[in-house]
C-alpha cells in the first residue's frame, strides 16, 4: 500500500476469540488465530440494507439500523472465531455461543436497565423530579458499566480478547495515517481510538438520562418499557453526536473524546503481541476500498 495524507476512514472492527473482525466499504472480513498458529481469514461481500431502503439513511434512523445491522454481525463474526477452538464440536460451539450471547443480552437488560432503575425508584419519596430521579438512574448505570468493565477486564480469555481489540485500534490508525501496513509501522500507534464502540456506549449512556428524562417518571413496568422502546431513539441520537465527534478535530470534541478514551485506556484496550497485530492487518488489507470505493469518513 502506498502512503498517503492523513485521513478518517469509515472502516472499523471488533475483537474476537483470537481474532479481529473488519468491515470495509463493500467487504467483511474475520481473521482468526486457530490454533495450529496458521491464520483464518474469511472474507464476505458487506450487506448494506441502507442502499436499497433509503429511509434507513436519514439521521437518527440510521444510527438505530446501524447498531443493530453491527450486532448482528458482530455475533456472526464471534460465533465463526469460537468454532477453531473446538473444530470437532464447532456446530454445538456455535449453538453455545448464541445461548452465551443471547443470556447475555438477557443480563445485560437486567443489570443496565432494571436494577438502576429499581434502586433510583427508592428515593422517588424523597425526590418527586423525574428529571432528579432519571439523573440518579443514569449515574448509577455509568457506576454499574465501569465495575463491569474493570470486573471482566481481569478475566485472562478477556484480556486476549481486549488485546486483540488494541491491535484493531492500532492498525486502523496505522492506515489513516498514511503508513505501510506492516507490524513495526503498527506498533507505534497508540490502543486507543475515538471511533471506538466503547466511546459509543459510553454516548448512550450520557444521551439516556436526557432522553428518558422526557419521559417522567412511571410505574416500574413501564419505565423498563420505555427504556427498552426508546433504545433505538437514543442509539441514533448517540450515533450522530460521535458520528460528529469524530470526524471533526474542534477543541470541544476533543473534550468530549476524553471520556471514552480514559474507559477505553482504563478498561477495554491493552497492548497486542506482533501475532496479535498480524492478524488485525490481515483483516484490514481484506477490507480495504478497491475500484473507485472511498471509505473517507465525511
Amino acid at each position: 500500500m502506498n502512503t498517503k495524507a492523513a485521513f478518517k476512514t469509515t472502516i472499523g472492527g471488533q475483537a474476537l476469540i483470537e481474532g479481529v473482525m473488519m468491515r470495509g466499504p463493500s467487504k467483511i472480513a474475520v481473521a482468526v488465530r486457530k490454533p495450529t498458529g496458521d491464520i483464518e481469514l474469511k472474507v464476505e461481500k458487506a450487506k448494506d440494507l441502507s442502499k436499497k431502503y433509503k429511509i434507513l439513511k436519514l439521521p437518527i434512523l440510521r444510527g438505530a439500523y446501524k447498531l443493530i445491522d453491527a450486532m448482528i454481525v458482530g455475533v456472526n463474526a464471534l460465533m465463526f472465531s469460537a468454532s477453531f477452538w473446538d473444530e470437532e464440536n464447532s456446530k454445538n460451539n456455535n449453538l453455545e455461543v448464541f445461548m452465551t450471547v443471547s443470556i447475555s443480552m438477557l443480563l445485560a437488560v437486567g443489570i443496565f436497565m432494571v436494577i438502576p432503575s429499581v434502586a433510583a425508584g427508592f428515593l422517588k419519596d424523597f425526590f418527586k423530579s423525574s428529571i432528579i430521579l432519571n439523573l440518579f438512574e443514569g449515574i448509577l448505570r455509568l457506576i454499574i458499566f465501569f465495575i463491569y468493565l474493570k470486573y471482566i477486564s481481569k478475566l485472562d480469555d478477556i484480556k486476549r480478547v481486549f488485546e486483540y481489540h488494541g491491535s484493531e485500534h492500532k492498525s486502523i490508525y496505522c492506515y489513516e495515517s498514511g503508513e505501510e501496513l506492516t507490524i513495526e509501522n503498527v506498533k507505534k500507534y497508540p490502543i486507543e481510538h475515538p471511533r471506538c464502540g466503547t466511546s459509543f456506549l459510553f454516548m448512550v449512556m450520557i444521551i439516556s438520562i436526557i432522553v428518558l428524562s422526557f419521559f417522567g417518571w412511571p410505574n416500574p413496568i413501564m419505565r423498563i418499557l420505555t427504556r427498552i422502546l426508546a433504545m433505538p431513539l437514543i442509539a441514533g441520537i448517540a450515533y450522530e453526536v460521535n458520528r460528529y465527534v469524530g470526524k471533526s478535530d474542534s477543541g470541544i470534541c476533543k473534550i468530549i473524546r476524553i471520556p471514552g478514551l480514559k474507559i477505553q485506556q482504563i478498561a477495554t484496550v491493552r497492548e497486542p503481541s506482533d501475532d496479535m497485530i498480524e492478524v488485525a492487518i490481515t483483516s484490514l488489507k481484506a477490507v480495504l476500498p478497491t475500484d473507485g470505493e472511498s471509505d473517507l469518513w465525511k
